[in-house]
C-alpha cells in the first residue's frame, strides 16, 4: 500500500476490511476524512474513487482557472437559467397560444425539450473530450439562440416541439458538458465549491429570465420577448466561448474519414461498461431522479399558483424566489461538501430537505400565499445544489480525461428518465384541480425519495455504511 502526497490520495485495495491500526483509532468523527496512515479496502466489485487521477496535478487556481470559471458562469446563465425558468414559458404558452390544449399534451413539449437537452450531452461530452470546448460551445450557441428565435413565432404544439423542444433543447444540451467539464480541468480539492460558484449563473438566469419575461409579455408580446431573450443569451454565450477553455489537451488520434467521425461521435459515445459499475450506475440513477423531481416541479409550480387563485405575476415571482435562494443553495452546500461533509452526503441531505419542505409546507399550506413564498425560499435553497453537485459526484468517481464521456453517459440515463416523468406529471395534474395537484406534490416527493436511495447505494458501493466524508 502506498500513500501519495500530491494530490493527497489513498489507494484502496480489493477486499473490504481495514487494518488493525485503522480499526483501533478511537473517537471516530462523523465527517472525518480517512487518515493517511489508514488503509481502506473495498469489495472486488468496486473500484477506488480516490486514485482515479493519481497521475494528475491540478492548479487549484490561477488566471486561466478563474477565467474558465467566469466563462462557465456566463454560459450557465442561459443554459441552467433556461432550465430553472422553463415554467415561465410553460405557464404563458398554456394560457395563451395553447389554451385549448390539455396539460398532458403541452407537457410533451417540455418533456422532449429536457430529453433532447440531456441526451445531446452524450455527443457533446465526446466532442469536448476530443476537441476541447470551442467547437461544442459554438455549435450549441447557434442552436440554442436559433431555437429561441423560432419559438417566438410558434402557435401550435408541433411547432413548439420542433423549435423549443428539439432545436433549443439540442443547443442547451451541447453547451452543458463543456461548460461544466472545464472546471474539472483546473480543480480537484475544491471542485464542488467552484462548480457551485459557476452554476450560480443558472440561479442568476433563473432570477432574471422570469422577471424579464413578466415585463416583456404584456409590453412587446411573446415573439419579441423571445427575440430579446435570445439576444441576452447570445451575449452570455459569447463570453463563455472566449473564456471557458480547457487545460488538458486531448490526446486522441485524428479523425480522417466521415465513417470514423460517425463511429466516434454517434456510435462510440455511449459506453455500456460504465453502467456495469455499481457506483456509477446508481449515481446516474440518483442524479436522474433528483433532477426529475426538480424539473417536473419547476415546470408545474407556477401553474399550481394560478390554480390556487394567485395571479400570473405572482407565479413568476415564486420562480424568482426559488432561484434567488438557490444562489445560497448552490454555494453553501458546495463549500460544505468540499471542506467538511462530502459531495454524496450533501446531495442526500439536500434531497431530504426537499422532501420535508414539500410535505410540511407545500402540500398542507399551498393555499396560503405566505406559506407558498416560504416554501419557494426553502425549496430553492435545498434544490439549488441538485444541478451543481451532479457533475461533481460524477467527477468524484471518474478520471478527468474520461469525465466528459461519463458525464454525458450519466445524462443519457437522466434524459430517458425525464422523457417519462414529465408526461406522467402532466397526466397526474390532468384538468388542474387542487386534488390532482396535491397528488402531483406527492409524486415529486417520491421522485426525490428514489434519488436518495440511489445516491445511498452508490455511496455504499464505495465506502460502505461508514459515517465519513464522501
Amino acid at each position: 500500500m502506498t500513500v501519495i502526497s500530491k494530490p493527497t490520495l489513498i489507494h484502496i485495495s480489493d477486499s473490504y476490511k481495514q487494518t488493525s491500526s485503522a480499526i483501533s483509532q478511537p473517537n471516530h468523527q462523523f465527517f472525518k476524512e480517512p487518515e493517511l496512515n489508514r488503509t481502506i479496502e473495498l469489495t472486488p466489485t468496486t473500484s477506488n474513487i480516490y486514485d482515479e487521477d493519481t497521475d494528475l496535478a491540478f492548479p487549484e487556481g490561477g488566471k486561466s482557472a478563474y477565467l474558465a470559471i467566469f466563462g462557465s458562469f456566463m454560459g450557465l446563465v442561459p443554459v441552467f437559467g433556461m432550465i430553472n425558468s422553463v415554467g415561465a414559458i410553460q405557464t404563458y404558452v398554456s394560457n395563451h397560444q395553447l389554451a385549448d390544449v390539455s396539460s398532458s399534451t403541452v407537457s410533451w413539449i417540455f418533456s422532449i425539450y429536457t430529453f433532447i437537452l440531456f441526451s445531446s450531452g452524450i455527443f457533446s461530452g465526446a466532442c469536448f473530450d476530443r476537441n476541447g470546448s470551442f467547437l461544442p460551445l459554438v455549435v450549441g450557441s447557434i442552436f440554442f439562440c436559433g431555437g429561441l428565435l423560432a419559438t417566438g413565432n410558434c402557435t401550435t404544439v408541433y411547432q413548439f416541439i420542433l423549435a423549443f423542444g428539439v432545436v433549443t433543447g439540442f443547443g442547451n444540451g451541447v453547451l452543458m458538458s463543456p461548460l461544466v467539464g472545464v472546471i474539472a480541468h483546473y480543480f480537484s480539492k475544491s471542485r464542488a465549491t467552484w462548480t457551485s460558484v459557476a452554476t450560480t449563473g443558472g440561479s442568476v438566469g433563473g432570477i432574471c429570465f422570469p422577471l424579464l419575461l413578466r415585463k416583456l409579455y404584456p409590453a412587446v408580446g411573446f415573439p419579441w420577448a423571445m427575440k430579446i431573450l435570445a439576444l441576452i443569451c447570445a451575449i452570455c454565450l459569447g463570453c463563455s466561448i472566449l473564456f471557458a477553455k480547457e487545460r488538458l489537451k486531448p490526446e486522441y488520434e485524428k479523425i480522417d474519414s466521415t465513417r470514423k467521425a460517425i463511429e466516434t461521435y454517434f456510435l462510440d459515445v455511449f459506453d455500456y461498461k460504465y453502467l456495469l459499475e455499481t457506483k456509477f450506475m446508481f449515481c446516474a440513477l440518483g442524479v436522474s431522479f433528483a433532477e426529475c423531481s426538480l424539473i417536473v416541479c419547476s415546470v408545474y409550480f407556477p401553474s399550481y399558483a394560478i390554480v390556487r387563485g394567485f395571479s400570473e405575476s405572482t407565479s413568476f415571482l415564486l420562480i424568482t424566489v426559488v432561484n434567488t435562494t438557490g444562489i445560497l443553495g448552490r454555494y453553501i452546500p458546495g463549500y460544505l461538501a468540499d471542506r467538511y461533509v462530502g459531495r454524496f452526503n450533501i446531495a442526500i441531505i439536500n434531497l431530504v430537505g426537499v422532501m420535508i419542505v414539500s410535505l410540511v409546507l407545500w402540500l398542507p399550506f399551498g393555499y396560503n400565499v405566505k406559506a407558498l413564498f416560504a416554501y419557494a425560499a426553502l425549496y430553492g435553497f435545498f434544490s439549488g445544489s441538485i444541478l451543481s453537485l451532479s457533475p461533481v459526484c460524477c467527477g468524484q468517481i471518474s478520471k478527468t480525461e474520461e469525465f466528459g464521456k461519463r458525464y454525458a453517459t450519466m445524462y443519457m440515463v437522466t434524459s430517458l428518465t425525464i422523457l417519462a416523468t414529465i408526461p406522467i406529471g402532466g397526466v397526474i395534474v390532468g384538468k388542474g384541480d387542487v386534488k390532482n395537484y396535491n397528488n402531483f406534490i406527492i409524486y415529486t416527493t417520491a421522485l426525490a425519495a428514489v434519488g436518495i436511495i440511489c445516491y445511498g447505494i452508490s455511496r455504499n458501493a464505495v465506502v460502505g455504511l461508514r459515517l465519513c466524508k464522501f
